[in-house]
C-alpha cells in the first residue's frame, strides 16, 4: 500500500507537471507608469558620470544681458493660452531619474526666458516659442529676425521689446529660412499695409516655394508627426515634456504667412535695411531647402540662422522633411569659419543663446563643422565597405568633439538617426537586402511574427523578458508586433507604452523623448482632442501665391471620385489680376497659371479672398455668389464635380498603432 501510494503521488505530480507544461505562461501586468526602472537609472547615471555637466560657460552665455521678462501667459483673441510662461519652472536642480541628465542640463538653459541684450542695438527674445526672435535697432525702427511660429507670441515678444527699450515701428523683417517657426508669426509684427508703406521682408532664394511645399502640400502629415516630435499633448513635468532640445516647446497660436518682398541669393550679397548693413550667406540645402546666414559688420556679429545652433541638428527630422546634405552643411560652416569668424565678436542663431568672444566663435564653428562632416564621412566610408544604414548607426562611434562641446551633442538630431539620413541621401531608403525591398506592411508582418512566436501570449512573455533585462529596443519590437497584429490587446498596449516610456526617460534627444512619451500616452489614452497648429487658415492662405494654392489642392484630388469625363476649368481672380486653367482628368487635376482654356466646362470669376473662404469652408458658394463676389459661366456642375473630388484629410490619424 505504501509503494502504491507513492506511485499514485508520482503519477499525480507528473500529470500536474505535464498540464503545466501544456499551459503556456502569461505575461504579468505592465509596470506602473511614470517610474524609471533600475536599467534606466543606471543608463542615465552612467552618462552623467561621463560628461562634465557642471561646465559653466553655457550658463554664463545664456544669462548674459537679461533685461526683462513676460510675466503673464500669452493668449489668443479668444483667451486660449498659446504659451504658458511658467510651464518649465520645474526644470531646476539635479536631474530626476525620469530625464536624461544631459537633456536636463540643456533644458535648464532653454528654460531661461526674456529679453536679452546681446550687444548694444542687438537683442533677442528667448523662451516664448520654439525659436528665438532677434531684434536689431535700425535708424528709425526695429528690424525683426525670425518672428516665431504664431502671431500671438511674436506680438508679445515685440511688446516686451517696446515696453523695455522704447516703442519704435518695425522697419524690416528677415526670415532666415523656410520653417514655420521662423516666419509664421509675421502677422504679429507687420501687416500688408506696412509692406505697402515700404517695409522690406527679406528671405533666402526659394523661400516661398519651399515654405508652402512643407506647410501646405505635406503639412497635414508633418503636423501630425510634429505632435509626437514636440510633445504637444504631454504634461509639462519630469515624466512628460521637458523641452525639445532645440527650444522649450512649439507654441499653439495662429500661424500665418506673409511672403517676402525679396529673396536673396549668393554669398556676400549686401543689403542695407534702415541704416544697418547686412552681408547674406546662402546656405540652401543645409538645415532647410531655403536658408541663409548673415553678417552684421557694424556689430561684428554673425547670425548662423539654424545652420549652427547649440545642438547637433537633424539630417532627417522625425516629423518628416526632405533629407539634408551634411557635406554641404559642413562646407557652409567652414565658409563662415574662414571668412567671418575672425571678425566676429559674437555669433547668434535662430535657437538657443549666443556665443561671445572671437576665439569662442571660432571654436564653436569648428566643432559644429566637424560633427556634420564626421557623420557624413564616416557614414559614407562604412557604406562603401558594404554596411547598411542600420549597421552603420550601430557601428559609428561618438566623435571626440561630442565629448567636449555640448553644442554638438544630440539634443535634437542624433548620431544614430543622422547616420541613417546620410545613407538615405546617397542610397535611398532601402538597405539593399532583397527580402526587405517588397516586405509585407507592418500589420501583416506583425500578424505573421506573432504567429511565429507561438501566439500573442508567447510574444508578450518574450517581450516582458526583454523589458526586465533592460533591452527596451527589442521589447519595443516584440510588443509593437503584438499591437499591430491586434490593437485590442490591452496588455500588449500597456507593455508597449511602458517600454516607450523607459526609452523616452533615457533619451538625450528631446525629440526622441517626446516621440516615445507621446506614443506611450496615445497607447494608454487614445488620441487627444484637436489642439494642433493648423497652417491652412485664413492668415496663412492669403499670403500663398495662387498657383501654389492650386498645387496644394492637387494633392487633395481623389480622381476615383470624379463623376464625369475629363474637362477643363478656367479661374479668373479680378483682385489679383490672375487667370488659371485647371485640367481635371482621370489621374490629376493639373493647374496652369497665366493660361485659359478655349473650351472650358466652366469659368469661375471670384476674388482670391472669397476663394480662400470657399476652400476653408468658412463661407458657402451660395453665400459668396449672393454677395456678388463670384460668377459662373458655363456648366456649374463641372465645378461641383471638381470640388466633390477634393478630400479633406483627417488630422488625428493613427501613428503608433494600426
Amino acid at each position: 500500500m505504501r509503494y502504491a501510494a507513492l506511485a499514485l503521488a508520482a503519477l499525480i505530480s507528473l500529470a500536474a507537471c505535464s498540464e503545466q507544461a501544456m499551459t503556456p505562461p502569461k505575461a504579468d501586468a505592465a509596470p506602473e507608469a511614470g517610474v524609471a526602472t533600475d536599467a534606466t537609472k543606471a543608463a542615465n547615471a552612467a552618462l552623467a558620470e561621463r560628461l562634465p555637466l557642471d561646465q559653466p560657460g553655457d550658463f554664463e552665455d545664456a544669462d548674459h544681458g537679461l533685461l526683462a521678462q513676460i510675466q503673464e501667459d500669452i493668449v489668443d483673441e479668444t483667451g486660449k493660452v498659446v504659451w504658458s510662461v511658467n510651464a518649465q519652472d520645474f526644470i531646476t536642480g539635479p536631474a530626476p531619474d525620469t530625464v536624461n541628465p544631459s537633456l536636463w542640463r540643456q533644458q535648464q538653459l532653454l528654460a531661461k526666458h526674456g529679453l536679452f541684450e546681446v550687444k548694444d542695438g542687438l537683442y533677442q527674445v528667448r523662451g516664448y516659442d520654439l525659436a528665438v526672435m532677434s531684434i536689431i535697432r535700425g535708424e528709425t525702427g526695429w528690424i525683426i529676425v525670425d518672428p516665431l511660429t504664431a502671431k500671438e507670441t511674436a506680438a508679445a515678444a515685440l511688446k516686451l521689446v517696446n515696453d523695455t527699450l522704447g516703442e519704435r515701428p518695425v522697419s524690416g523683417v528677415i526670415y532666415t529660412h523656410s520653417h514655420a517657426d521662423h516666419f509664421a508669426g509675421a502677422r504679429g509684427v507687420i501687416s500688408e499695409a506696412d509692406i505697402a508703406n515700404g517695409v522690406p521682408v527679406l528671405a533666402p532664394i526659394g523661400f516661398t516655394e519651399n515654405a508652402i511645399a512643407e506647410n501646405l502640400l505635406a503639412g497635414n502629415y508633418m503636423s501630425r508627426r510634429a505632435i509626437l516630435m514636440f510633445g504637444g499633448t504631454l504634461p509639462n513635468d519630469a515624466t512628460g515634456q521637458v523641452g525639445t532640445g532645440l527650444g522649450p516647446a512649439l507654441s499653439q497660436g495662429t500661424a500665418g504667412f506673409i511672403p517676402p518682398t525679396e529673396e536673396i541669393s549668393g554669398r556676400g550679397t549686401q543689403r542695407t535695411i534702415d541704416g544697418v548693413r547686412f552681408e547674406f550667406i546662402d546656405a540652401a540645402g543645409t538645415e532647410a531647402p531655403a536658408e541663409f546666414m548673415f553678417y552684421l559688420p557694424d556689430f561684428r556679429a554673425l547670425c548662423t540662422a539654424e545652420v549652427a545652433t547649440a545642438t547637433f541638428h537633424n539630417g532627417l527630422t522625425l516629423r518628416g522633411a526632405k533629407v539634408r546634405d551634411f557635406l554641404e552643411w559642413s562646407r557652409v560652416l567652414d565658409y563662415v569659419l574662414v571668412n567671418y569668424a575672425d571678425k566676429s565678436d559674437l555669433s547668434f542663431a535662430s535657437h538657443h543663446w549666443p556665443t561671445f568672444g572671437t576665439e569662442n566663435v571660432q571654436d564653436y564653428l569648428r566643432g559644429q563643422r566637424d560633427v556634420y562632416r564626421y557623420t557624413h564621412d564616416q557614414t559614407v566610408r562604412r557604406a562603401n565597405q558594404g554596411s547598411t544604414q542600420f549597421e552603420i548607426a550601430e557601428d559609428i562611434p561618438e566623435p571626440d568633439v561630442q565629448e567636449t562641446h555640448f553644442d554638438t551633442r544630440g539634443y535634437y538630431g542624433t548620431l544614430n538617426h543622422n547616420a541613417k539620413a546620410v545613407y538615405q541621401y546617397y542610397f535611398g531608403w532601402w538597405d539593399g537586402v532583397p527580402a526587405t525591398y517588397n516586405a509585407w506592411p507592418m500589420e501583416e508582418r506583425s500578424k505573421r511574427m506573432v504567429a511565429l512566436a507561438g501566439g500573442e501570449d508567447a510574444a508578450l512573455v518574450a517581450g516582458e523578458k526583454a523589458f526586465k533585462e533592460g533591452d527596451y529596443r527589442w521589447a519595443a519590437e516584440v510588443f509593437n508586433a503584438v499591437v499591430f497584429a491586434n490593437p485590442e490587446n490591452k496588455l500588449g498596449r500597456d507593455w508597449l507604452a511602458s517600454t516607450y516610456e523607459q526609452m523616452g526617460f533615457q533619451a538625450e534627444s528631446g525629440a526622441w523623448r517626446d516621440y516615445y512619451l507621446t506614443g506611450a500616452a496615445e497607447l494608454r489614452r487614445g488620441l487627444p482632442a484637436d489642439q494642433a497648429i493648423r497652417l491652412g487658415n485664413a492668415d496663412f492662405l492669403k499670403g500663398v501665391p495662387t498657383v501654389e494654392l492650386f498645387n496644394a489642392l492637387a494633392v487633395r484630388y481623389a480622381p476615383e471620385k470624379l463623376t464625369r469625363d475629363p474637362f477643363t476649368l478656367n479661374f479668373v481672380f479680378p483682385d489679383t489680376e490672375e487667370t488659371l486653367m485647371l485640367d481635371v482628368g482621370t489621374s490629376t487635376a493639373f493647374p496652369r497659371p497665366g493660361s485659359a482654356s478655349g473650351s472650358p466646362a466652366a469659368t469661375l470669376t471670384i476674388s482670391r479672398t472669397a476663394f480662400n473662404d470657399l476652400i476653408l469652408q468658412t463661407r458657402s458658394f451660395q453665400d459668396i455668389a449672393k454677395a456678388g463676389e463670384a460668377k459662373v459661366e458655363g456648366d456649374p456642375s463641372a465645378l461641383l464635380a471638381w470640388f466633390s473630388a477634393l478630400e479633406t484629410a483627417p488630422f488625428w490619424f493613427n501613428v503608433v498603432e494600426p
